[in-house]
């Protein structure tokens, strides 16, 4: 944790210069914005492995058609399909994951008051006048929703919004283009039941993390919004 708190604070002096007071949250923008560029070629890996899955749905269909009054054979037929394609059905999974880290020791960074025995000086540090390791709860019991902490959490929350509405209409187009292939791998992958459920609720994920903003401390909460607006921008290039 220690050495996490001192390349945070390392990019804050560097930055400084530029960003003064805020230069910790412009720190964090940073951080993010580097953990995506390790994370990009997962992410094309995922683009191109949801290309091959949509590619191999008239085979899916085919095998269903074959297999209809054997469930386990189908299954057994699929797997062995996406071994020989050599695609994976979780392959899309993977670039969330890897950020997972990343979060969690933001989260936990500005969640202590001390690292290694000393006082955390990183809490000191604001987004215009919103402490680092606040929450949205703190700014309302401050100076209320449209009060100094608190208009920074509304432009958060306005960003949020814009994203998720574009990746609402992004993911219904896409699930309108092709309706077939969730459905399809849903049934005949072991494992994958959840994910005709999970088609239902896709196109209004991205409104969950208003929730998630709204609940961590702010330094998770910038590492979350540039995640995500980063995420909308990217997969829009990637699956154009």
């Amino acid at each position: 944790m220690s050495v996490f708190a001192d390349l945070v604070q390392r990019l804050a002096d560097l930055l400084d210069p530029l960003f003064g007071a805020s230069a910790a949250a412009a720190a964090i923008v940073l951080f993010t914005a580097l953990v995506r560029l390790l994370v990009h070629p997962l992410s094309r890996a995922a683009a191109r492995g949801q290309k091959a899955r949509a590619e191999l749905q008239p085979k899916i269909a085919e095998l269903r058609k074959k297999h209809a009054k054997n469930p386990e054979r189908l299954q057994k037929a699929v797997m062995e399909l996406h071994t020989k394609e050599k695609v994976s059905p979780l392959s899309g999974c993977l670039p969330s994951l890897f950020q997972l880290p990343a979060f969690f020791l933001l989260y936990h960074l500005f969640s202590n008051t001390t690292i290694g025995g000393k006082a955390n000086e990183l809490l000191s540090h604001q987004l215009f006048t919103a402490p680092l390791g606040d929450r949205w709860a703190d700014a309302l019991g401050g100076g209320g929703a449209f009060g100094g902490a608190g208009l920074v959490y509304v432009g958060l929350f306005a960003v949020v919004t814009c994203v998720a509405a574009f990746n609402y209409r992004r993911t219904k187009r896409m699930m309108a283009a092709n309706p077939a292939a969730p459905v399809a791998d849903a049934e005949a992958v072991p494992g994958m039941g959840a994910v005709g459920a999970m088609t239902k609720v896709m196109p209004f994920m991205s409104f969950f993390t208003l929730f998630t903003v709204a609940v961590v401390p702010l330094a998770a909460a910038l590492y979350v919004v540039t995640s995500t607006t980063w995420s909308a921008v990217e997969r829009a290039v990637l699956y154009r």
